[in-house]
């Protein structure tokens, strides 16, 4: 007996996927919406100014914005506070950046970042990815969430190849390209094998 792919509930599954998921201390982790562009840029905004954080165009935000997770602190009257975001780009078939991950100044040391990386590492395990980079200042913070380093380029030669055709400037800085130097923050390439 074969069933009808109309059977089939994708609303449910969809609603589960973007549900909010409750953390300590009454926030909650969900997925961004296109009305959370704002905020996100917002949030980003002093990061980027103080060169932690690379800033983006508003175009760029909507485009990867199904990448994105939040952590929200609802209020009572109906609204969220933005507490932090962060976004899995992928960038090979085994390779992930952890990228835009900012936490609000009033809601660090809460485990809003450490909330994040664990659901954006979560997704790569799901989606097949084994290894997650980031480019970071927070090597302490990184570090306790089993990223170390990197040294050299961890692709083979063949991969490396196809990566130079990326136009991510993310890419560029994960391999190290002298290219992105004088563009670069000073941060430090991280790596997590899952």
């Amino acid at each position: 007996m074969s069933s009808d792919a109309g059977d089939f509930d994708h609303g449910l599954i969809s609603e589960d996927h973007h549900s909010k998921h409750e953390l300590p201390g009454g926030l909650y982790l969900r997925r961004a919406r296109t009305g959370d562009v704002k905020g996100i840029e917002a949030l980003v905004a002093p990061l980027a100014e103080q060169r932690i954080l690379l800033a983006k165009d508003t175009v760029t935000y909507f485009e990867s914005l199904q990448e994105f997770w939040l952590v929200v602190d609802p209020q009572p009257d109906g609204s969220e506070i933005l507490a932090g975001c962060g976004a899995l780009h992928i960038i090979w078939a085994d390779l992930a950046e952890a990228r835009t991950v900012a936490t609000s100044p009033d809601y660090r040391g809460r485990g809003v970042g450490k909330a994040i990386i664990r659901q954006l590492v979560a997704d790569a395990r799901e989606i097949g990815v084994d290894r997650v980079f980031c480019l970071t200042f927070e090597t302490g913070f990184f570090g306790s969430l089993g990223f170390e380093p990197i040294k050299g380029i961890p692709v083979s030669p063949e991969v490396y190849v196809e990566l130079l055709h990326s136009t991510d400037e993310g890419v560029a800085e994960f391999l190290d390209l002298a290219r992105v130097k004088p563009n670069t923050l000073g941060n430090s390439r991280m790596i997590k094998y899952l």
